[in-house]
């Protein structure tokens, strides 16, 4: 008989080391509609910029075309005045300063020096020194670092009026331009970005409606895509998405309908044979055709199991693995142990759970759960070692380990043996099929299937692990 036989579960199932070489790291997505924001707004700002640095140039140009005109025009109605009041002086050697220095004006930008041919100032402006200006006696415009002077000549070239403009003056007039036009692109910047990712999240939308769609369809939900509303840059891919899905549901209930109906009709005859193997075999007991009869047996034995696997295949690609209401799976935990223990009397299972009287409430169909443990019970039974036990524990959590002492898989990488038809030894017995379709049966749930092996000298523990999804 089967020995079931309680033992203490530990505080926390072991975690599965890692296998197989690391993953190489994904590349990480990125936002379309950030990314058209940031663009636009940096377009946009370097476009503003470009235009504050042309309208500065364009401005300063201008501004030194007024300034000049200014100068010109003031220096030439200077002349006549200045001429006049020197004629009006008596001649001395030292030059005339005409008006009072007011200390109550800090800005002085226009100063003036009437200078004879030899260079010697006559009179000159009271915010002025006698000092003559560097500017050469000829008529015209110069400058120097810090002032832009006008020359004109008078009285046949014996006396020239200059007068000076600070540059300082026309620096400060472009500055206070510039800053003018950049004030606003930092006031109305901000806004620009906010009006860019309104707009940008307005066209954007469609693109989300059709993520969002596009995402919830796997394998268990094919259905068609229903928005009529998209633009006609996205129409078209919703139409051949659906066109897609359509193929591939058509493409898979085939698949389905062709192992579960292949499978179906086989169960009856296979098991037929079997039943006439049986009574052959104990008709031909102890004559020569006996181990020919014992091989046929044993051939229709794992045809029948074959069959039923291909059956719970089929189911869990018919997507059974989630249910309408929570199911407590404790139950149905404890009657699979029973009914395994009373299959396989000659397997010990030795059963861990944190509490007697556990619950564990899943939005899980029953009959997926069965499955999947029933097939974990019989993969540790078929490449466990002989008289070792198998050990289920069975945490608050959800989480079910089933482990068992094994030869070394052939695999360095155990998640190989999910695929189908992947077993661990070719001598071993069995279809390949069971992790496979826990696997299946476990995604479908919204839970997950890990596997684990750990090598102790000649032997090692094979570990499979079921995560049940939260409550």
């Amino acid at each position: 008989m089967s020995e079931i036989t309680p033992a203490p579960a530990p505080a926390t199932p072991p975690a599965p080391p890692p296998s197989g070489a690391p993953a190489p790291a994904a590349s990480r997505p990125y936002s379309l509609s950030r990314r058209l924001i940031l663009s636009l707004a940096g377009i946009l700002c370097l476009f503003w910029v470009v235009a504050v640095v042309l309208g500065v140039s364009v401005m300063r140009d201008e501004f030194d075309e007024v300034f000049d005109s200014a100068l010109q025009q003031t220096t030439e109605r200077l002349v006549p005045l200045l001429v006049d009041d020197l004629y009006r002086r008596d001649e001395r050697p030292e030059p005339y300063s005409i008006g009072e220095v007011r200390h109550d004006v800090r800005d002085q930008y226009l100063t003036y020096q009437l200078r004879d041919s030899t260079g010697r100032v006559l009179l000159h402006s009271a915010n002025t020194s006698s000092v003559p200006y560097a500017a050469p006696l000829a008529p015209g415009f110069w400058s120097d670092e810090s002032h832009r002077i006008f020359t004109a000549e008078t009285v046949s070239g014996s006396l020239f009026v200059q007068v000076a403009d600070s540059l300082d003056h026309r620096r400060e007039a472009t500055g206070e331009g510039a800053i003018a036009l950049i004030v606003p692109i930092m006031v109305l910047l901000p806004f620009g970005m906010l009006a860019i990712w309104w707009i940008v999240g307005r066209a954007m939308a469609p693109v989300q409606r059709l993520l969002g769609a596009v995402s919830v369809r796997d394998g268990t939900n094919l259905q068609p895509i229903e928005m009529p509303d998209l633009p006609k840059e996205l129409a078209p891919i919703a139409r051949s998405i659906n066109n897609l899905m359509a193929r591939l549901e058509t493409t898979i209930q085939a698949e389905r309908d062709l192992a579960a109906n292949s499978a179906h009709e086989l169960r009856t005859p296979v098991a037929g044979a079997l039943a006439q193997t049986e009574l052959l075999l104990r008709e031909v007991e102890g004559s020569p055709a006996e181990p020919r009869a014992q091989q046929v047996l044993k051939g229709l034995r794992r045809l029948s199991t074959m069959l039923e696997k291909l059956l719970q295949l089929a189911r869990a690609e018919a997507g059974i693995g989630l249910a309408t209401a929570p199911v407590d799976l404790a139950p149905i935990f404890d009657l699979v142990l029973s009914e395994f223990g009373r299959s396989h009397p000659a397997v010990t299972v030795v059963i861990a759970k944190e509490a007697p009287a556990l619950s564990l409430p899943r939005r899980v169909d029953a009959d997926a759960f069965a499955i999947a443990l029933k097939n974990l019970l019989e993969n540790a039974d078929r490449h466990g070692l002989p008289g070792e036990p198998i050990d289920v524990r069975l945490s608050a959590q959800g989480t079910i380990v089933v482990s068992n002492a094994t030869l070394p898989p052939a695999e360095a990488d155990v998640n190989m043996f999910r695929q189908r038809f992947r077993r661990g030894s070719p001598a071993t017995p069995g279809s390949g099929l069971g992790l496979a379709i826990v696997d299946r049966l476990m995604t479908q749930m919204g839970g997950s299937l890990d596997l684990s092996c750990d090598r102790t000298g000649e032997g090692a523990t094979f570990r499979a692990t079921l995560q049940l999804p939260p409550s």
